[in-house]
């Protein structure tokens, strides 16, 4: 990525300077662009075909205006760390919401410094600021208490639920993965008729996040928005005729749909 396009991606992102090669800086990258660039599914609902390549994620991103899911939020951020001067592995995770899970479905990062770090700006309501691996035992971030635990299997991350147990959130090994093995799952996750991906748009990101650090998100779905905070959840129902002025006025982007 050459500097040109690394300045116009952080313009994108809405940080005018370019931030320290440390966890300060990756903290205000990390939210930045969780506050700006939405996890939304548009291509894939409206039947689009979607890539894993930095080509397309980041000119999806950075020219086109729009966000994308995992495989092309965390491959862009990827690019963009590693052209500031970050060192970056892209690992391979298997997503345990649905309970067991050995097929690998999302791309996380991490990300070393003077420690290693678990960085993600695609997976939706999740960990805003990195999270330290070298770290067992409760990790306290502004959406929420995380924890790593090790199994045979590899690394699970899970969140805290409000009783204090672990749930998991998605399971990795530490191994980089190239962009092109992540291909088969997207075209998966694209074209299965079964999930939601393919059913019901979405699309979702954090509120000033970048700026003070809270987890506030506001979500748009078929029917409806959703702001939440650390203490309250608004639902607003919207008609159809109301979706893409909703989509322009919260998201600043235009529907594929």
């Amino acid at each position: 990525m050459d500097d040109d396009l690394v300045d116009r991606y952080l313009t994108r992102i809405g940080l005018v300077a370019r931030p320290s090669v440390d966890l300060v800086g990756l903290t205000k990258l990390q939210r930045a662009h969780l506050a700006t660039v939405p996890f939304e599914n548009l291509d894939v609902v409206a039947g689009i075909e979607v890539r894993t390549d930095t080509e397309w994620s980041i000119d999806k991103i950075v020219n086109g205006g729009r966000g994308g899911w995992c495989f092309e939020l965390n491959g862009a951020f990827s690019a963009l760390l590693s052209a500031l001067g970050f060192t970056v592995l892209q690992l391979g995770a298997a997503v345990l919401f649905d309970g067991p899970n050995k097929i690998v479905d999302h791309l996380t990062l991490e990300v070393s410094l003077d420690r290693a770090y678990l960085v993600d700006v695609g997976f939706g309501d999740s960990f805003i600021s990195p999270l330290d691996l070298n770290v067992r035992g409760p990790q306290l971030d502004p959406a929420g208490t995380f924890e790593f635990i090790d199994s045979s299997q590899g690394t699970t991350l899970t969140k805290h639920d409000t009783q204090g147990i672990p749930v998991p959130q998605y399971r990795f090994r530490r191994i980089h993965h190239e962009l092109a093995e992540f291909d088969a799952a997207s075209e998966r996750l694209r074209t299965d008729p079964e999930l939601d991906w393919s059913k019901k748009p979405f699309a979702t990101r954090l509120l000033d996040a970048a700026v003070d650090g809270s987890a506030d998100r506001i979500t748009l779905k078929r029917d409806r928005t959703t702001t939440t905070t650390a203490t309250t959840e608004t639902n607003t129902p919207i008609s159809a005729d109301e979706w893409n002025a909703t989509l322009g006025e919260l998201f600043d982007m235009a529907s594929p749909l």
